[in-house]
């Protein structure tokens, strides 16, 4: 089934929406079939849940430890709802335009397959299918805390958030720690962080075409912010605890480097040695 690709997203067939990020649904998520440009893992999974879609289509994040950037899957399947993935290295993580424009499949569940979807199909021709898919009435429970904090002597927190979403005024000057892709959501440089923190952390999504998955780093440079990427092999998705305690760099920015941190080093090394820094009178 060859499907020509949408002239805008407003085209797209009836019952298929986008939302760039699954943590902003837009009207007619509920009942429809969601093409977002999150990472495929546990968390947006819960997310499109709790939103009532009746199917998702998300980025793998270069699958990654654990499988982790396609851990909504198998969690979907559990509550009787379709999902499926689009490789990184076909279009942009966080990029739903680009997912229509030049995403395949990679990974789907099993209801999903059920309706046809195959490995190597467009985005589209897949979410087409889904349309077909029946509309589950699930109810969630709660994933268990998504915000922690590290304890460490030292003037600066280190904030854990398990996604980007999650931060908040409170997080001014500290080091934030997320869970969440390393791309710039919807290609929006002012998403790359809602607040100036003192550095900041992502996970790199398996890098991805054109370097998507790390498109954050430059962004936040032009804010005097150090941010780097975890890479997705050794941390989980979704989790950053995870990034913290075994994340291994993979891309810095300038004023990251500038401040010690390289490619290979171990995350928790440099964000407990940034916490120890004294604060600029």
């Amino acid at each position: 089934m060859l499907l020509d690709t949408p002239s805008t997203v407003r085209d797209l067939p009836d019952g298929i929406v986008v939302a760039d990020t699954i943590t902003k649904l837009p009207a007619g998520a509920a009942g429809g079939v969601v093409v977002s440009g999150s990472h495929g893992g546990r968390y947006p999974g819960y997310m499109a849940a709790a939103g009532g879609v009746r199917a998702v289509i998300l980025c793998d994040a270069g699958i990654g430890r654990d499988e982790a950037g396609i851990g909504s899957l198998p969690y979907l399947d559990g509550l009787g709802i379709a999902a499926a993935a689009v490789s990184h290295l076909s279009c942009r993580i966080g990029d739903t335009a680009d997912m229509l424009a030049r995403g395949t499949i990679s990974r789907m569940n099993a209801i999903a397959a059920k309706f046809g979807v195959t490995s190597g199909e467009t985005t589209l021709e897949a979410a087409v299918k889904l349309r077909a898919a029946p509309l589950a009435k699930a109810s969630p429970e709660p994933l268990g805390e998504a915000r922690g904090l590290v304890e460490q002597p030292g003037p600066r927190r280190i904030v854990l958030l398990d996604s980007a979403a999650l931060v908040g005024s409170q997080d001014v000057g500290q080091i934030v720690v997320t869970g969440s892709h390393g791309g710039l959501v919807g290609g929006n440089p002012a998403m790359a962080l809602r607040v100036d923190g003192f550095a900041a952390v992502y996970n790199d999504a398996g890098i991805g075409i054109e370097n998507a998955g790390i498109a954050r780093l430059p962004a936040l440079d032009e804010r005097d912010i150090a941010a780097f990427t975890v890479s997705a092999g050794s941390a989980r998705i979704g989790e950053a605890r995870s990034s913290f305690e075994y994340g291994i760099i993979s891309a810095v920015n300038r004023t990251a480097e500038a401040m010690g941190a390289f490619v290979g080093a171990p995350a928790r090394d440099i964000l407990l040695r940034w916490a120890a820094l004294p604060r600029k009178a």
